[in-house]
C-alpha cells in the first residue's frame, strides 16, 4: 500500500506459472515427506492487508471485538488461501504482541463469511523503523521533531510513522519458526551498503544528508528479518521479509526512490555469498545467507518492473538475480479485469496487468501494479503460484476488495 504523507490519510496508505482465477486458488496439499522431493508442498504468501491504525493502540483496540468489517475481510482472504507461512505488510506493532494473537483468536480462528477457520500455532514479529524517532531533521525542512503525533514527526522518523510499530510485520507460520537463529536488519545503516545511492541536492550537488545524519540513518523504512522455518525433515526455508519505502513522497532530491532501491538491493546482496559480506544484523553479526540456503524472498517491495513511480532498476536487482527465480510471476483474473474496467493510467502501463497485485487507484496515478513478491531461490521446486484477486462476478470479489488496496500473493512449493 502506498502510505501517504500526513495528516490526510494516516489511515488509509501503499517461471512462468501462471495462477488459476481466485476462486479457484487450489488448498495447499498437505505435508507428507513422502511426496515428491523428499518434503512438503509448502504455501508462502504475503499480503499489505492494510491493519493499520492512526493512532497507537488503535489497532489492538480494534481487534478487542470481533466486529471489525476490514479485519474480518482480511481474515477471510487468508481463510480462503490457507497459507502455511504468511507474512502480513502494513500490521501494526506492539510490544506485547496483543495485535497478533487477538487477529488470530478473534478472526482467523473464526470462520468469515462461510470460510473455514485457520489456526497458526506460531508467529514472529519485532520492532521496526516506522515512527521511531531519529532526532534529526530527515526531511530537511529546517526542524528536528522527536514528539511522536506532531506535525512533521513521521517525516524526521527513521521510517515514516506517526508512532513506533505503525505499519510494522507479523508472520504466521503452520511450521515452526526458529526463532533462536531469526536475524534481524533493523539497525543496518544505509551508508554502510558499499555504492549506496545516497541522494544528493540537485540545486547544489552536495549530499541531502548530512555527515552525522548519515552516521545513525538506517537503511530499512520498516526492517529486513531472515526468519527461518523449519519445514520438516531437517529441511528449513528461511522467509526473507521487508517492506521498503515507497519510491514517492520526496522531492527533486528523490530520497524514497533511492532509499527503496537499496532497501531491494540488500536482498540481493544477501542471498550472494559474492557481495553480501558488508551486511551485518542487529546482533553484530556478519554475512549474508549460508550459501546453498533455501530461501523464499517476500512483501510489498513497493516496486513495478515496468511501470509506476519507482527507479526503473530496483526490483530487477531481484528478478535478475542468479540467486532468485525471477522468472516466477503469480498471477491472476481480476488484475486484468481491473486495469480494464478503471482505464485511466493502467491503459499507459506497459506491464501485463495480469501480474499487477495492488490496486491504487487512478488520483494520482500510478494505477494498478505489481509490487508485491514472493519469489523462491532458484532450484526451489516450484508447485504453483497466484495472485488472489477474485474477478467482478465471483462472490469472494468483496471481501477482497474491502480488506485493502493489495491482493494475496502465494507460491507453493515443495520443501
Amino acid at each position: 500500500m502506498r502510505l501517504r504523507p500526513p495528516p490526510a490519510a494516516f489511515r488509509v496508505l501503499a517461471t512462468a506459472l501462471l495462477a488459476a482465477s481466485a476462486a479457484a486458488v487450489p488448498a495447499p496439499a498437505a505435508a507428507d515427506p513422502a511426496q515428491e522431493g523428499g518434503g512438503p508442498q509448502v504455501r508462502f504468501a504475503t499480503f499489505n492487508a492494510a491493519l493499520n491504525r492512526p493512532d497507537e493502540g488503535g489497532l489492538v483496540e480494534d481487534l478487542s471485538t470481533p466486529d471489525d468489517a476490514q479485519a474480518r475481510a482480511v481474515a477471510e482472504v487468508v481463510q480462503r488461501t490457507r497459507p502455511d507461512v504468511l507474512l502480513m505488510n502494513e500490521f501494526d506493532h506492539d510490544a506485547r504482541g496483543r495485535a497478533a494473537r487477538l487477529f488470530q483468536d478473534d478472526y482467523l480462528s473464526e470462520g468469515q463469511n462461510g470460510a473455514d477457520p485457520i489456526a497458526y500455532p506460531h508467529r514472529y514479529s519485532a520492532p521496526v523503523n516506522t515512527g521511531v524517532a531519529s532526532g534529526m531533521d530527515l526531511d530537511n525542512n529546517g526542524s528536528a521533531v522527536t514528539e511522536p503525533g506532531a506535525p512533521g514527526y513521521a517525516e524526521d522518523a527513521f521510517g515514516f510513522g506517526a508512532f513506533p510499530g505503525q505499519y510494522g510485520m507479523v508472520v504466521y507460520s503452520m511450521y515452526p519458526i526458529d526463532t533462536d537463529a531469526v536475524r534481524t536488519f533493523q539497525t543496518f545503516r544505509w551508508a554502510d551498503m558499499p555504492g549506496a545511492l545516497l541522494p544528493t541536492d540537485p540545486a547544489t550537488g552536495e549530499g541531502f544528508y548530512s555527515d552525522d545524519e548519515l552516521e545513525t540513518l538506517r537503511l530499512s523504512s520498516k526492517s529486513h528479518w531472515d526468519v527461518p522455518v523449519r519445514t520438516g525433515r531437517g529441511r528449513t526455508v528461511h522467509l526473507l521479509a521487508a517492506h521498503p519505502t515507497p519510491p514517492s513522497f520526496d522531492g527533486p532530491e528523490r530520497r524514497n526512490v533511492l532509499r527503496n532501491h537499496d532497501e531491494i538491493r540488500f536482498w540481493a546482496d544477501y542471498v550472494d555469498p559474492r557481495r553480501g559480506g558488508y551486511i551485518y544484523d542487529d546482533a553484530g553479526t556478519r554475512g549474508g545467507l549460508r550459501p546453498g540456503a533455501a530461501f523464499v524472498v517476500a512483501g510489498d517491495l513497493n516496486a513495478d518492473p515496468e511501470d509506476g513511480d519507482g527507479h526503473p532498476g530496483a526490483v530487477a536487482q531481484l528478478l535478475g538475480s542468479g540467486r532468485v527465480d525471477g522468472t516466477v510471476r503469480p498471477g491472476s483474473e481480476g488484475g486484468p479485469e481491473a486495469a480494464r474496467l478503471q482505464g485511466g493510467a493502467n491503459d499507459g502501463h506497459t506491464g501485463d496487468p495480469a501480474f499487477d497485485t495492488a490496486d491504487f487507484g487512478d488520483d494520482p496515478a500510478p494505477g494498478n501494479l505489481r509490487v508485491d513478491y514472493v519469489l523462491p531461490a532458484r532450484g526451489l521446486p516450484v508447485r504453483g503460484t497466484g495472485v488472489y484477486w477474485p474477478t467482478e462476478s465471483e462472490p469472494e470479489a468483496p471481501a477482497a476488495a474491502a480488506a485493502s488496496d493489495h491482493r494475496l500473493v502465494w507460491l507453493d512449493v515443495r520443501a
